[in-house]
C-alpha cells in the first residue's frame, strides 16, 4: 500500500541511537553503527523518532509499504519483555550486572586483603552493554587494560566511585568509538576519565574516548591520565 513512513539518511546518521530508543514500536534498530528501519510493518508513521534526531537524518516519504501492523508490534513487545537480554558473545560471564559495596575503611594490616573496588560487570568494552541502570549518573572510567597492572593503587585510585570499561586498542579489533558514543549519548555520565600507557599504541584508546565525547553531542568533563611503565602517573 502507498502510506507515509520514516526514510534515514545514513550519511546523516551519525550512529547516536535516540532514534532507536525514542521508537516505541521498535521498528528502528542501530546496524554496524547506524540508524536503520528495521520493518516497515513496525513503522506507525506517527514519527516520534523525528525530533529527537540531532542531525536531521530522519524524514517523511510516501511509498509503498507494508500496512503497520499493531498486533505484530505487541507480540514482539511482549516476546522481548519476556526474554533475557542477549549475551554479547553467547558466554554466561558476559552478563551485565551491577556489584553492590559496604562501605568499609582501609585496613592498615599488611596482612589484610585489599578490597576491590569494582562496580559491574562486564568492563571489557566490547562486551559492555549500551545501556545498564549503573551507567545513571555514573562517572565513567574508560582504562587501557595494562594500566591496572602498571599502577599498584589502581582500584582506589581510579575504580573506585567509577564504572569501569577497559580495551587494549593494539590487541582488540575494531574500534572503540561507536560503541563509546553510543554509551555517551544515550546514558547521563557525569564525567569521563580516560587512563593509558605512556607507550604510542596505547594512544588508540584516548583518540577513541576523545572521538566519542565529539560524537555525542555533549558536553561531558573529561581527563586523561598516563601511566608509566614502570607505575608511575606522568604529569
Amino acid at each position: 500500500m502507498l502510506r507515509k513512513i520514516i526514510r534515514i539518511d545514513e550519511e546523516k546518521c551519525n550512529g547516536c541511537g535516540l532514534c532507536a530508543k525514542a521508537c516505541h514500536e521498535g521498528a528502528i534498530g542501530m546496524v554496524n553503527g547506524k540508524a536503520k528501519l528495521l520493518r516497515d510493518d513496525y513503522c506507525d508513521g506517527l514519527g516520534d523518532c523525528l525530533p529527537v534526531c540531532p542531525t536531521g537524518a530522519i524524514t517523511f516519504e510516501e511509498r509503498e509499504a507494508a500496512a503497520y501492523d499493531e498486533a505484530a508490534v505487541k507480540a514482539a513487545m511482549a516476546k522481548k519483555e519476556g526474554q533475557k537480554a542477549p549475551l554479547p558473545c553467547g558466554c554466561p560471564g558476559s552478563n551485565s550486572k551491577a556489584i553492590r559495596r559496604e562501605a568499609t575503611g582501609v585496613s592498615s594490616s599488611p596482612a589484610a586483603e585489599v578490597e576491590s573496588m569494582l562496580g559491574q560487570w562486564p568492563v571489557q568494552i566490547k562486551l559492555a552493554p549500551i545501556n545498564a541502570p549503573y551507567f545513571d549518573g555514573a562517572n565513567l572510567l574508560i582504562a587501557a587494560d595494562c594500566t591496572a597492572y602498571a599502577y599498584g593503587d589502581f582500584h582506589q585510585k581510579f575504580i573506585r566511585n567509577r564504572i569501569t570499561l577497559i580495551g587494549c586498542p593494539k590487541l582488540d579489533e575494531g574500534d572503540y568509538a561507536d560503541k563509546l558514543t553510543a554509551i555517551l549519548a544515550q546514558n547521563d555520565i557525569k564525567s569521563v576519565t580516560v587512563v593509558r600507557m605512556e607507550v604510542p599504541c596505547c594512544g588508540g584508546i584516548e583518540q577513541a574516548a576523545k572521538r566519542a565525547l565529539q560524537q555525542s553531542g555533549k558536553f561531558i568533563p573529561w581527563q586523561v591520565v598516563t601511566i608509566s611503565t614502570d607505575g608511575r602517573i606522568l604529569e
